[in-house]
C-alpha cells in the first residue's frame, strides 16, 4: 500500500515551514533524524524520502548534507514549477537533477512538478509534454501535480494567500481536470504506460477520492504521491478517513507524505510551525507506517528497486 514515506513537504518553502521559529533548519533536521529512526525501528527496509525540496534548491540540499540528514534517508524528493513560480528555465531540469544527485549521493524523486493553465491551457499542455521529455529517465520517480484543479471555494495551502497576487491563483489551475470535472487538453498527453505518476493531495474527507482512483485505474497510473496530515489526526473520525483513503489507494504504489503540525503541538499555532517536541511527529509518522505500510518483504522489493535505479 505504501511504497515510501516522505518526511514533510517543501521545508525550504516559507509557506510550509515557519523559518523564523527555526533559523537554519536545525529543528527540522533533528526532526527528520528522529522520525527516520522511529520508522527504521518498525520497518527497516521501507524507503524514506526527504520531503520535496521546493524549486529543486541544491543549496538547501548542501545544508541538509552538512547536517547529516541525508544519511538518514534513502532518496531525496525535489519539486519544480519553472513555468509558474521558480526563477529558472524549464530546460534546466536535467542539470538540476544531476546536481542534486551529486550533492546527496541519493536517488532523486521528482515528487511534484507541474504547469498551470492559469494563462492558457495550451501552455499547460506544452509544459506537460516538454517536462516529461526533459526529466525523462534522469529522475527515479516523476509525480505530476496534479490530477484535479483546486476547487475555487477551497483555500490553497500557503501562508500569504492573496498577498501573492496572481501567484496565489495559479494554485487553482494545476490539474489535468478542471474543478467542474471536465478534462483539459493536457489529459490527452498523459501516457498510459505507468511511466508518469501523479501527486494528488486529498483534503480531509475529500469527495474527489473515488473519482481520482477510477481515473488513475483507467489511465494506467502506477505511482501516486499523497499525504496524511498530522494536524488532521486530531479531527473527529480522523482514523476512519485515513483508513478509507488508504484502502481506496491500495492498487497504487503510494509515496505518503507526513506533514502539517497540529496547532496545539506547534511552537506557534499554525500547521507550518515546527513541533514543540520532534518525537511527537516521529511517533505519528511511525503510527502511519505501522498501520499502512507494506510487509517487510514488499518493503525490501521497493528498496531494491530504489537502489538499482540510482546506479
Amino acid at each position: 500500500m505504501i511504497e515510501a514515506v516522505v518526511l514533510w513537504n517543501e521545508p525550504n518553502n516559507l509557506s510550509h515551514w515557519n523559518y523564523h521559529l527555526d533559523p537554519g533548519w536545525l529543528r527540522f533536521s533533528d526532526m527528520v533524524k528522529a522520525t527516520a529512526s522511529a520508522i527504521r525501528a518498525i520497518r527497516p527496509s521501507l524507503p524514506i524520502v526527504l520531503g520535496g525540496v521546493s524549486a529543486c534548491d541544491c543549496d538547501f540540499l548542501r545544508l541538509m548534507t552538512s547536517y547529516g540528514v541525508i544519511e538518514y534517508v534513502d532518496a531525496v524528493g525535489v519539486h519544480g514549477f519553472p513555468l509558474d513560480w521558480n526563477h529558472w528555465q524549464l530546460t534546466e531540469w536535467p542539470s538540476r537533477i544531476a546536481e542534486a544527485r551529486r550533492i546527496t549521493g541519493k536517488p532523486i524523486w521528482v515528487t511534484e512538478v507541474g504547469a498551470s493553465s492559469f494563462g492558457a491551457e495550451e501552455v499547460q499542455a506544452f509544459g506537460f509534454q516538454r517536462t516529461i521529455e526533459l526529466i525523462g529517465e534522469s529522475a527515479d520517480r516523476l509525480h505530476w501535480y496534479s490530477l484535479f484543479d483546486l476547487p475555487p471555494t477551497w483555500a490553497a495551502e500557503t501562508r500569504h494567500k492573496e498577498a501573492e497576487g496572481s501567484s496565489y491563483y495559479r494554485h487553482y489551475y494545476l490539474g489535468l481536470i478542471r474543478a467542474d470535472g471536465t478534462p483539459k487538453p493536457a489529459v490527452d498527453l498523459f501516457p498510459g504506460d505507468g511511466s508518469v505518476g501523479l501527486c494528488q493531495w486529498f483534503h480531509f474527507e475529500d469527495p474527489r477520492l473515488d473519482e481520482a482512483t477510477s481515473w488513475m485505474s483507467n489511465h494506467g497510473v502506477r505511482y501516486l504521491r499523497t499525504g496524511i496530515s498530522w494536524a488532521d489526526s486530531f479531527r473527529p473520525n480522523a482514523v476512519e478517513w485515513f483508513d478509507r483513503q488508504m484502502e481506496a489507494l491500495r492498487p497504487f504504489q503510494v509515496a505518503v507524505t507526513v506533514c502539517f503540525t497540529p496547532a496545539h503541538l506547534g511552537l506557534e499555532e499554525h500547521h507550518t510551525s515546527p513541533p514543540k517536541d520532534n518525537q511527537q511527529f516521529a511517533d505519528f509518522a511511525a503510527w502511519v507506517v505501522s498501520r499502512y505500510a507494506q510487509t517487510a518483504s514488499s518493503d525490501a522489493g521497493v528498496m531494491q528497486e530504489v537502489g538499482a535505479s540510482s546506479l
